[in-house]
């Protein structure tokens, strides 16, 4: 009973701690294990580059393997409990009986039986070997563990589509970044010309002292944003740095803008139906509903009986040159006529652990489609907004043309320069916001797919 008992939990084991696999913290794919040694020279970092290195060094992903080693190993507890069990021993015995401790009093009239026995000894040779023939719990329960197995090993693929949405994501927000940095840096140089063109003409007379005070103010308004910027440009990259696990303190530069790109070759519909293939996740899910089923039969089966045989043979005497062989062979079935109500109880709980698993693989299946359609909104929405934000800072830069051109001929004062200039800089701001949002969408929509790594190459047309 108590074997049974333990084939049994095995199973449920092997199927809770791929249910603890499955709830990898989000943090985790944020950190990784850091490698390599800190190169002088930045290094030259594209986004396959630091894909890759996520790969190899991302927290997230080791952990998920970890939990796959961990579920290996359990198949191979499950796996040896319908395998022969062979063991041999050797040993030494010395030994004096006290016949009276046993109850041994017999007297016999003229006979001397001595009550001390010994001291005396023998050496035993001895292998032993048992098999369970027929034990359909542990079989159920191998199988269970086999497809536990498989989810871990697919879960190990899914956290590989998300160590590189992380890495691909923190990548962008630095391209994004640097793009504002360059679009900043231009409006900092523009905001200079024209304080000191306002300086000159207030010096010639022909503009007021108001109006270098309001173009010194917006001169420093967009050095500070410049600052604050470039900070956030540099935190990114340590982010990106934590994601990929870069050492401490090595320099890297982006080497890809990702440009904007229309999607054009992917339909919705294609795109559903890709993702209830390929999402490892879904696919893992699976698996472990094809467990809990098993779990469920393994359960049933501790009602069936079961049969086994165990055998010994070795070599016992006093010295080994003068031992004598002896063995024993036992076959043996056990039949369970009543448990208490305790297999009742274990089915119960595994049905009930199946049916979590159905819904479980119900809601991920919906949340699947409901990630692909919003995945495709957010890509058709953030391409419009490109084409409006391109417009925008377009009309914004003939605005700013015509109102330094108004400003230099004295026609106004330099109030229209500086909203035109603060146009141009929200223009800018919206243009990078919806490239941005454009790239991430198709992030977001590789990884709904699956296969996110070849997906991103695709999607972003990067190398």
């Amino acid at each position: 009973m108590s074997f049974t008992k333990g084939c049994l939990g095995l199973g449920l084991i092997a199927a809770l701690s791929v249910a603890a696999q499955q709830s990898l913290q989000p943090s985790q794919f944020q950190g990784s294990v850091p490698s390599g040694t800190v190169s002088p020279a930045p290094v030259a970092l594209s986004m396959h580059d630091a894909i890759d290195r996520a790969l190899k060094t991302n927290l997230g992903l080791l952990v998920s393997g970890s939990a796959d080693e961990s579920a290996r190993g359990q198949r191979l507890q499950a796996l040896s409990a319908l395998l022969p069990q062979l063991d041999a021993h050797i040993s030494e015995t010395a030994e004096q009986i006290n016949l009276q401790t046993i109850g041994f009093t017999f007297h016999f009239p003229g006979v001397n039986i001595p009550t001390i026995v010994g001291p005396f000894h023998y050496t035993d040779v001895r292998a032993s070997a048992s098999w369970n023939v027929y034990d359909g719990t542990a079989r159920k329960n191998y199988r269970a563990a086999e497809e536990n197995k498989r989810a871990a090993q697919l879960s190990v693929t899914d956290a590989r589509d998300l160590v590189v949405q992380a890495a691909a994501n923190a990548y962008l927000e630095i391209v994004a970044d640097a793009s504002r940095v360059v679009a900043i840096q231009s409006q900092v140089e523009t905001a200079q010309a024209i304080y000191t063109r306002t300086a000159d003409q207030m010096t010639a007379g022909t503009a007021a002292s108001i109006d270098v005070l309001r173009s010194q103010v917006e001169l420093k308004q967009q050095q500070q944003r410049l600052l604050a910027q470039q900070n956030q440009f540099e935190k990114d990259k340590l982010a990106l740095a934590r994601v990929i696990g870069l050492p401490d303190g090595q320099q890297f530069n982006v080497t890809e803008a990702v440009p904007f790109s229309p999607l054009t070759a992917l339909t919705q519909d294609d795109a559903l139906h890709m993702a209830m293939q390929q999402r490892s996740d879904y696919q893992s899910y699976q698996a472990r509903i094809r467990a809990a089923e098993d779990t469920v039969k393994a359960a049933q089966a501790e009602r069936y009986p079961t049969a086994g045989v165990s055998a010994d043979y070795g070599d016992v005497g006093t010295t080994l040159a003068d031992s004598h062989g002896t063995f024993t062979f036992t076959a043996s079935a056990k039949v369970n006529l009543y448990d208490g109500k305790r297999i009742e109880g274990d089915i119960v709980q595994a049905k009930a652990a199946l049916k979590q698993r159905q819904d479980e693989a119900a809601d991920l299946a919906a949340q699947i489609l409901y990630e692909v359609r919003a995945a495709f909104l957010d890509v058709r929405t953030a391409a419009d907004q490109v084409a409006v934000a391109r417009d925008n800072l377009d009309l914004a830069n003939q605005t700013l043309v015509q109102a330094r051109d108004r400003f230099t001929a004295g026609v106004t004062d330099n109030i229209e320069v500086v909203q035109a200039q603060e146009s141009v800089a929200s223009a800018n701001d919206s243009l990078i916001l919806a490239l941005y949002a454009h790239n991430i969408a198709k992030v977001s929509l590789a990884r709904a797919i699956g296969g996110a790594e070849q997906g991103i190459q695709k999607l972003l047309e990067v190398k």
